[in-house]
Order: C-alpha cells, then structure tokens, then sequence
C-alpha cells in the first residue's frame, strides 16, 4: 500500500468520525448527557487535528491523534460496559450525567417505534419532564442503540489507528531522507546547508 492511498483512506476515515461523533454529540445533547458531550467535544477537535496533520504531513498531529485514538477506543468501551451492565456498571446511573440531572439516553423515549403509555390527566400530558411517560415497547431497545453507536466509532477508530500507524511509519521515513529543499540526503551524511 502506498502513502498516498493510505492518506486518502485515513483522510476519508477521519471525516466518517466527525459525521458520526457529531451525530452522536446531537442525541447526547439532546439526553443531556454532559460527559459524552464533553468527550465527544475533545474527539472532534483532535480528529479535526489528525486530519490537519495527515493533509499537511504533521506527524506530530497524527501522533496526538493515535493518542487520543486508544482513550476514544476505552471510552466506547467503557459506555458499552455500561450500557450492558457489565463490571458493576448500570445504565440506569447517572455516570454520563455527572448527577447533575436525572436525565438519561435520549433513545430511551425516542427509539425507533418507541410507543408511550398516555398519562393519565390532560394537565400532567402538557409537561416536559422524561419522568412522567412511560415507554411500553420499541423495536430496538434503546441500550443497543447507544452499543451499536459505539461498535461503529470503534471500528472506525481502529481502522483509523493502523492507517495512522502506518502513515507516522512512512513520515518518520520521508523526514530522515528529505531536507525540504528538495535534496534527498542520508541521515548519516552532513547536509551542506550547514557550512
């Protein structure tokens, strides 16, 4: 594989995370759910970074960008432990609220083919509270929404990992052979630029 196809489908990579974390960001917002928010925040600007850094062969860039790719991978992780109650996490805490509010995952109301028990008294239908429906039955719960969120910003990411890897690889390479003059050199041989 060269550099330039592997750019390209880092490059491409990259703006298939933004579309999906801002995505995700909007029904975070929307659940209130100020810790994805807040790391949502951070993927996007260092996605935004790594695809800085892969256009104008940054390593530095697409270093912080394979950093920050391994937390993202933990962080999806960890939502998906939480989602599936797995080690001692509940998705009915409120971890991703930061127990600010009693909010929860926006899906949980909305899902696909979500239908809601009415209340009871016309009074109490005009209220905004989550609290006071009731959802009785969607095609898809809502905690699997939120995992299959997750499977695709990890695929994505991992994807992106490797590529990445290999480009911070071939821009080591260039950088040891290149003295941005246009004159190929070798590492061990002095550059004239220097007498």
């Amino acid at each position: 594989m060269g550099c330039c196809s592997a750019r390209c489908m880092l490059i491409l990579l990259c703006c298939l995370q933004l579309i999906t974390a801002l995505e995700r960001q909007a029904f975070d917002f929307l659940g209130y759910q100020w810790a994805p928010i807040m790391v949502n925040f951070f993927h996007i600007i260092v996605v935004i970074l790594g695809l800085f850094g892969v256009i104008q062969y940054r390593s530095h860039y697409v270093i912080l960008y394979l950093l920050w790719t391994l937390l993202w991978v933990g962080w999806n992780v960890f939502v998906s432990c939480l989602y599936l109650d797995l080690g001692g996490l509940s998705k009915d805490s409120d971890i991703l609220s930061l127990g600010v509010s009693s909010h929860r995952s926006w899906w949980k109301d909305n899902g696909p083919g979500c239908e809601s028990e009415s209340l009871p008294s016309a009074g109490w239908q005009n209220q905004q509270n989550p609290e006071l429906s009731t959802v009785l039955s969607c095609w898809l719960e809502y905690q699997y929404i939120e995992i299959l969120h997750c499977i695709v910003q990890l695929l994505i990411s991992l994807l992106g990992f490797v590529y990445a890897c290999y480009l911070v690889s071939t821009f080591s390479d260039e950088e040891d052979s290149f003295n941005f003059i246009g004159e190929f050199h070798h590492p061990s041989k002095p550059s004239q630029l220097l007498f």
